[in-house]
């Protein structure tokens, strides 16, 4: 644990001269790949856009899917981003063929479509990464969704007109220092929003944000790579098709890989109770059909434990609800230490509580229930709580689970009567179960 904390204060250290040294190399390569006699095969450019482009679409489905659980505003103007830029970049492939077909000189041109769907990103990116941090949660998703809609046309028809109306056409200029200065302006914009990405990592440190990061980073590193080509599939035009390809497909994994762990919280908190961390009643009653099924195929027993939280409205009448909820986590993390790891604790009801015990009998299930008392009157805390256990054995007191229950709960109210002391009621346990 302690090299893992000093490698990681290292990393911290030099991670902005790693990142320096990183660049100046990555430079160096560009420059170098841009005098080699290297010229890619058109198909290979196809098959890059239109990878590109499904990427683009699938993130947009699961950045929608993901807003519509969380209302996450950057999801949503991120989706409808990407679809944009997936749409223009799937009409730019017949432009780029008709742009080598026209020979040699049609080649020093830059495609407009190319630096519209770019430019059109990063602006909507840089968009969605400000109204995040000022607006994180839409409280109208419907009402957000059009608004977005709205906010990316006007958007796109601004990027579009704007390279339109400029007087000067994008253009290559092979002898110059930068042949594609046009480039560097989408880099400077990816730029920015590649440091409020990082900024935004102090907080939020999921999957999701950390490959949205690295994606926008890879775009930079995409346009300072374009800002090298000399000509139509040279090597820094091929190596910044694959770098923009490389950055969806790593946004994309994040997003995936982020929604899964929404999705295991939604299922966690479907079959949890949110104040002991047990099983809720749902759990409790899978649990119970489950066993019942497999008890009828190998024959074996099985047994359930109610418990009921002795006097809790005494203690919140006198202590107050919060101290009355401590006592419920408290019988909850009794309840878990007590238990074995095939058994199944759960919370069914306000003080109510159940354990489902696998291949167990009568004794065992009394066993479990003088621990549980024991634990919990002897566990340090005030003011002091007891608790009812009865039990029910499947075949014997029932076969269907409103059998095991009526009779446990009439076990546990035979114990209920026998007095509120912690002694009277570890004493009769046995004759109450």
């Amino acid at each position: 644990m302690y090299e893992l904390a000093s490698i990681r204060r290292v990393f911290r250290a030099l991670r902005w001269p790693l990142a320096v040294v990183g660049a100046i190399a990555f430079i160096a390569l560009v420059t170098w790949l841009r005098h080699r006699p290297f010229s890619a095969d058109p198909i290979l450019f196809s098959y890059l856009q239109i990878v590109g482009s499904l990427l683009g679409f699938t993130f947009a489905a699961n950045a929608l899917v993901r807003f519509r659980g969380t209302h996450d505003r950057l999801a949503l103007i991120l989706a409808f981003g990407f679809v944009l830029a997936g749409l223009i970049e799937t009409i730019t492939v017949f432009g780029y063929y008709n742009m080598l077909s026209a020979g040699f000189p049609a080649q020093l041109h830059i495609p407009l479509a190319w630096m519209v769907s770019r430019t059109l990103l990063a602006v909507l990116i840089l968009a969605a990464l400000t109204v995040e941090r000022r607006l994180p949660s839409s409280r109208d998703p419907a009402r957000e969704m059009f608004v977005a809609l709205v906010v990316v046309g006007v958007v796109a028809y601004l990027t579009s007109a704007g390279f339109l109306s400029y007087p000067v056409e994008p253009s290559i200029h092979p002898l110059a220092r930068i042949a594609r200065p046009w480039d560097l302006f989408p880099a400077l914009l990816y730029l920015a929003a590649a440091v409020l990405c990082w900024r935004r990592l102090a907080q939020n440190r999921t999957a999701f944000d950390f490959a949205l990061c690295v994606a926008v980073c890879l775009n930079v590193a995409c346009h300072v790579a374009a800002s090298q080509s000399e000509r139509l599939l040279d090597a820094p035009f091929t190596l910044a098709q694959v770098l923009k390809v490389t950055s969806y497909a790593v946004v994309l994994c994040g997003a995936l890989i982020d929604n899964a762990r929404l999705f295991d919280q939604v299922r966690h908190l479907a079959i949890t109770d949110s104040l002991t961390g047990l099983g809720n009643y749902r759990t409790l009653v899978q649990t119970l059909e489950i066993e019942i099924q497999r008890s009828h195929r190998t024959g074996r027993q099985f047994s359930l434990l109610l418990l009921d939280l002795d006097a809790l409205k005494g203690i919140n009448d006198r202590y107050g609800h919060l101290v009355g909820s401590t006592a419920l986590r408290r019988l909850g993390a009794t309840m878990r230490t007590s238990c074995r790891a095939i058994d199944t604790a759960a919370r069914y009801g306000g003080d109510e509580f159940a354990v489902v015990l696998p291949e167990a009998d009568l004794k065992a299930a009394a066993a479990v229930g003088r621990r549980i008392c024991n634990r919990l009157a002897h566990d340090g805390q005030l003011p002091r709580v007891t608790v009812s256990v009865g039990a029910a054995v499947f075949p014997h007191d029932g076969e269907t689970i409103e059998q095991l229950f009526s009779v446990a709960d009439n076990a546990l109210y035979r114990m209920k009567g026998q007095g509120d002391g912690t002694i009277g009621k570890l004493a009769s346990i046995a004759a109450c179960l």
